[in-house]
């Protein structure tokens, strides 16, 4: 786990990050964790999307150096 962006819809309730990893397996390790976790603590659906990091346009916007 690298770094996490916390994102958040009030009107419909819904919540969630964009997280930085260094590999897609600690990736999906880490979901798997989290979507049994946020469940037991009652939430009725988790979603979760992998995918890679677009370097070269990462690197104009200044999101990885």
């Amino acid at each position: 786990f690298i770094s996490k962006i916390w994102t958040e819809n009030p009107r419909t309730g819904e919540a969630g990050g964009i997280y930085l990893f260094e590999d897609e397996a600690s990736a999906l390790t880490y979901a798997t964790m989290h979507e049994q976790r946020v469940l037991a603590m009652g939430a009725s659906a988790v979603q979760y999307r992998v995918f890679d990091v677009n370097e070269p346009l990462s690197r104009i916007t200044r999101g990885i150096s």
